[in-house]
């Protein structure tokens, strides 16, 4: 069968995009797996599908490069905006979309009919560890001693609708993020993976991140990440709550900002790439 597909990223963190109100896809799971092979498939870190949604104006469902699915990916829900609202199913620049990890808002910033960037209310960070999650008595998880392979790490885990750990460290550039990163994501303490940021501070309001993403590996970009690595970084005490803070990725930057009530607010840009029909 032939299946129409857009191709788009969010600052480098790409995805093909199929739009459910005119495709069908029985396996969605193992077609994220064909399509995301980057020599025999079109290449990307997963699928996103745009569905119809019963509470909200669309419905996204991710799927990462190994087929499994995603509650939550910052940089894929921009992408989702954009996409309804150049196709037409939408005038409005401010949508609802339904997620594994409840509905998020957006709002889209336009300049001739072409949306430039979008802004991602991602709702509360998690940081209780049973709703993370990850296996530990504690009434949260910061900066806590972490033992890979002989060699010890102060993590801070939040959710974000996924889970991540955060690692601060001097020189990200550095790290052995192929080596390391299964580590983190495989470890018994984390009972459904986990998301693994490593960031260094440049300044008050200026982070570097590189991330290794469960089910993805490193991606150049992980917009639930960045939130996270900001938000540690404010329990940590290197930014301040209410700042607009930089995060500084491969694939671009990305501004967040994490609020009193804590909630945390997301701004980037959203690319389309190409469209495309493959045949599967």
């Amino acid at each position: 069968m032939k299946i129409n597909f857009t191709k788009m990223h969010g600052i480098g963190n790409d995805y093909v995009y199929v739009d459910g109100f005119k495709e069908t896809i029985e396996n969605p799971n193992a077609f994220s797996e064909f399509v995301s092979d980057r020599h025999f498939g079109i290449g990307s870190d997963g699928l996103v599908m745009i569905l119809p949604s019963d509470s909200a104006d669309f419905k996204m469902r991710m799927f990462n490069a190994d087929g499994s699915e995603g509650k939550m990916c910052g940089n894929a829900i921009r992408c989702v905006g954009k996409y309804v609202y150049e196709s037409g199913y939408t005038d409005k620049t401010q949508i609802s979309v339904e997620t594994l990890s409840g509905i998020k808002y957006l709002t889209l910033v336009t300049q001739e009919s072409l949306v430039v960037y979008v802004e991602v209310d991602m709702g509360k960070a998690i940081l209780i560890p049973k709703d993370i999650p990850i296996v530990s008595e504690l009434e949260r998880f910061i900066n806590q001693p972490l033992s890979i392979e002989n060699t010890d790490y102060a993590v801070t885990c939040v959710s974000m609708g996924n889970p991540h750990a955060v690692i601060f460290c001097d020189d990200v550039d550095n790290i052995p993020l192929e080596t390391i990163g299964p580590k983190f994501e495989f470890n018994s303490l984390f009972p459904e993976r986990i998301n693994t940021e490593f960031v260094e501070v440049i300044d008050a309001t200026t982070l570097k991140m590189r991330v290794w993403e469960r089910g993805s590996g490193e991606t150049f970009a992980c917009g639930t990440g960045a939130c996270a690595s900001a938000v540690a970084a404010v329990l940590n005490g290197y930014c301040k709550t209410g700042d607009e803070i930089t995060v500084k990725l491969l694939g671009g930057d990305l501004k967040i900002t994490y609020l009193q009530d804590e909630t945390v607010l997301m701004k980037g840009s959203a690319t389309k790439v190409f469209d495309g029909i493959i045949e599967y």
